[in-house]
């Protein structure tokens, strides 16, 4: 269950933060307008509703639904610093022309590998938003919230945030305790150490090479 549900997180974070539910089921003291809290719950309800409304277009038009994740994403996730971190110890030193070459081609890639599932998430799920807290080192905020389903335990999923020029932007996403940075830096780690970035870029890109969220 973990496995499969950060898969669908993992694309949903490209898409945008994650598509958690069209209606919170409490927003808490901490959700209000322009806090880091209430951004997940907004943006959640737009993309899905989104994806509700135009799934038919989106099933038969895969590119216009990765023209509409690439929008989202673009606009919501902090992807070269995501990317930074992914990358680790093979980051350091690295130009900011190779981290952004990384970056971009492992959204693209993930785009590609898990965007459809989107269009089979379940949307009847609510969430519960339980906290917004500050990370360490000024780093930015963690908002820890709950998937709620019927017949099933919550499962909890927080979102890592940072400002960037005067927004707050996604930089990791964490399924019950599994975090998309290092599930991907576990994963790229020994491609890293015998490749280039720009290699692994470019392996990743042709689609030689796939980002596996289930890893």
């Amino acid at each position: 269950m973990k496995q499969t549900l950060l898969s669908i997180l993992i694309a949903a974070a490209v898409a945008a933060i994650a598509p958690i539910a069209a209606h919170a089921q409490q927003a808490t003291p901490a959700a209000r307008q322009n806090t880091p809290s209430q951004i997940v719950l907004s943006n959640s309800t737009r993309i899905l509703t989104t994806l509700e409304n135009r799934r038919e277009e989106f099933t038969k038009d895969r590119v216009a639904l990765r023209q509409f994740m690439t929008s989202e994403f673009n606009q919501m996730f902090d992807r070269d610093y995501s990317g930074r971190l992914v990358l680790g110890r093979h980051g350091r030193g690295a130009s900011e022309a190779d981290v952004k070459l990384f970056s971009d081609a492992l959204a693209e890639n993930l785009m590609q590998r898990y965007g459809a599932s989107l269009l089979d998430f379940n949307t009847q799920l609510k969430v519960r938003v339980k906290s917004e807290s500050a990370l360490p080192g000024g780093r930015g905020v963690r908002v820890s919230s709950e998937f709620l389903r019927a017949g099933g335990e919550p499962i909890p999923v927080d979102y890592l945030m940072r400002q960037v020029g005067g927004q707050w932007k996604v930089f990791d996403v964490m399924v019950e305790g599994v975090s998309y940075v290092q599930t991907f830096r576990t994963q790229f780690d020994t491609p890293l150490s015998q490749k280039s970035i720009a290699q692994v870029a470019a392996e990743l890109k042709a689609g030689s090479m796939q980002a596996d969220a289930a890893n």
